[in-house]
């Protein structure tokens, strides 16, 4: 298949999968024309949540009329994913002309895979340039190929947590220093942090962006939502209140989300947004494989009536707030769990309280996943844990009752496999 070849050549580009360093993707995108420079975006970093803050955000502006070109990473089921213009997925011949544009304007020359990728949606941004752009840029921001923009409409600053900490210097494997590579270098239009997880880690974001001239709206000082009744909640900022039904996405850590979207699309006051498009665009958004329920198809079948959750939380603040979710829930959870290799596994699952048990399982097609059996030793001290070769030899085996419900979770890539096998 032509695309597929060509994402092998990009491949073979250079013998890193990552190498954090802007010198390449900026050299490419010189030969290109530097699309990248003649874009309206919305910039997203963070730990957790900048897809599902990105789906709000696209939302919303669908229900303004404002067409959107949207560039985020790991895909779940296929790479197009990661490519959309004017609000659709791109096709396959499509996306395989684009590449190959790419590849050889490149012409060979050392490339990691996501630069090449990267280089490529900049490119394909062209044909649509009075579109607003949504980028997602993660790992470390410093040096993340989508980081090489000089001006945007705004940074949104999500959820900061320890992840990837293998790619840091071994003294510096901490929350400040992640803090230091996502934000240091965001540019000085608009900076919206949302929610974080404690007040130390907000104040070391105010510290680290305090010589930054971007205007600054942070969560409980410049925007905030509260929980209220019958399915609504509360958001508010120096615009007004505004009172809108809760997303069909489930867990609280959503409404931390959709109101960072909120507050962002508000400041940009030019976009006109109006209140009718804020509700009826939170009501709308989605994110496939956030606490996403399967409804139907094959694997749904094997637990039957019962509730089956698929969810990519693969860090210990993703853990947290699904763990935060399974609390709300009055019923027995199994879990099932598969992950990556660098992860940090003790505490990803140290947040998993009142589990009625706990299998693990391989990532099926991830040479860099952790086993299974590797998985379950670190897990050892769990009570009722168990291991199962595959998918659906671990929902065969569980013994389940009625309103139990079954949680697949630990990598997006597992989401990935779990939803393309249903």
């Amino acid at each position: 298949m032509k695309l597929q070849k060509i994402l092998s050549n990009f491949q073979k580009l250079h013998p890193k999968e990552i190498d954090l360093s802007l010198d390449r993707i900026k050299n490419l995108c010189e030969k290109l024309g530097n699309p990248q420079n003649n874009i309206k975006c919305i910039q997203v970093c963070g730990t957790n949540g900048k897809g599902s803050t990105i789906s709000f955000l696209h939302s919303i502006l669908k229900e303004a009329k404002i067409k959107c070109n949207v560039y985020t990473s790991p895909h779940v089921r296929s790479i197009n994913e990661r490519f959309i213009y004017n609000d659709e997925i791109i096709s396959d011949d499509e996306l395989a002309e684009l590449l190959k544009k790419v590849e050889d304007i490149n012409d060979g020359q050392p490339l990691t895979y996501f630069e090449a990728l990267t280089a490529a949606f900049f490119y394909g941004c062209r044909k649509y340039k009075n579109n607003i752009v949504l980028a997602e840029f993660g790992l470390f921001g410093r040096g993340d190929a989508v980081n090489i923009l000089n001006k945007n409409l705004c940074n949104i600053v999500t959820s900061i947590s320890e992840d990837h900490l293998d790619w840091l210097p071994e003294n510096e494997r901490n929350i400040e220093r992640i803090i230091f590579e996502k934000t240091s270098s965001l540019l000085d239009s608009n900076i919206i942090v949302a929610k974080q997880s404690s007040k130390e880690i907000t104040e070391s974001i105010k510290k680290n962006t305090s010589k930054n001239k971007a205007n600054k709206y942070f969560f409980n000082e410049d925007y905030s939502f509260v929980i209220k009744e019958n399915d609504f909640f509360y958001y508010e900022d120096k615009y007004g209140g505004l009172k809108i039904p809760k997303p069909s996405m489930k867990g609280q850590f959503q409404l931390e989300n959709a109101s960072t979207a909120i507050a962002s699309l508000r400041v940009l006051e030019n976009l006109n947004i109006k209140d009718k498009h804020i509700i009826n665009g939170v009501k709308k958004a989605y994110n496939p494989a956030r606490l996403e329920e399967i409804k139907s198809g094959k694997l749904k079948n094997l637990v039957r009536d019962n509730t089956l959750i698929v969810d990519s939380s693969h860090n210990p603040g993703g853990s947290k707030s699904l763990n935060e979710y399974l609390q709300t829930l009055n019923c027995n959870k199994h879990v099932i769990i598969g992950m990556m290799e660098n992860k940090d596994h003790e505490k990803f699952i140290s947040y998993f309280k009142d589990i009625s048990s706990l299998t693990v399982i391989d990532i099926p097609n991830q040479v860099n996943a952790i086993s299974g059996k590797k998985l379950k030793e670190k897990f050892k001290n769990f009570s009722n844990l168990s291991f199962s070769e595959n998918i659906e030899q671990a929902l065969k085996d569980l013994q389940i009752n009625q309103n139990d419900i079954v949680i697949i979770t630990g990598s997006i890539y597992l989401t990935g496999e779990v939803l393309n096998l249903n």
